[in-house]
């Protein structure tokens, strides 16, 4: 029973998918994150240059 608890793989392959499914989700995080940042100094830029029009 040992050796074919040793042999089985499936759990590996498990941990495996659980360790690709969180890198994905932290280079989700990351890219929102940077497009986030940089989509609100364009608005804040953009809301300032129409203020300055009035």
């Amino acid at each position: 029973m040992l050796k074919r608890f040793l042999k089985d793989e499936s759990g590996a392959s498990m941990v495996e998918y659980g360790l690709l499914v969180a890198l994905i989700a932290v280079v989700c995080i990351v890219a929102v994150t940077a497009v986030g940042t940089n989509l609100s100094t364009t608005f804040t830029n953009t809301s300032a240059e129409l203020g300055k029009a009035k």
